[in-house]
């Protein structure tokens, strides 16, 4: 059997740590939105709350995305129209400070806090786990599970 990428119910997405021109995230929606548009995102979801940080950071539409990531686009090329038709336009080291905070963004409030703490302990190994604090240690985390690896 051939691999397939973008075939999110054999494997998951990038993790969101992944970067592309600096950015965390993105590597991972882009997946996302090429199994959207091959229709084997499984229980992935494009434009989820997590991708609507990058959307919103550079101002640029969800579908439009899509439409540009039908084309066959490569990562780097897709970067460049972002970059391109940001309504915000972004310097380096904005890309880099949001990048920073996202890759050590935890629970902020209480409540957030502590549904991190559910979500957490709702998998069989990762209620014994020490070093999940980022949201980002979540998402790794529960990927990981998702396709039956073993803590």
């Amino acid at each position: 059997m051939a691999y397939n990428p973008y075939d999110l119910t054999q494997h998951p997405p990038r993790s969101p740590r992944c970067r592309l021109g600096g950015m965390v995230i993105l590597p991972r929606l882009l997946d996302k939105a090429r199994a959207t548009i091959n229709n084997t995102q499984g229980e992935y979801t494009y434009g989820c709350s997590l991708d609507q940080y990058v959307l919103t950071f550079f101002g640029i539409d969800e579908k439009s995305l899509l439409a540009e990531v039908a084309k066959g686009l490569g990562d780097g090329e897709i970067f460049a129209w972002i970059i391109a038709n940001a309504k915000h336009k972004r310097s380096g080291q904005e890309i880099a400070s949001f990048s920073a905070y996202h890759d050590q963004r935890t629970g902020g409030s209480p409540e957030k806090r502590e549904r991190m703490s559910q979500y957490q302990s709702s998998t069989p190994a990762g209620a014994r786990r020490e070093d999940i604090f980022t949201w980002f240690d979540v998402l790794d985390l529960d990927d990981h599970q998702s396709f039956g690896g073993k803590v």
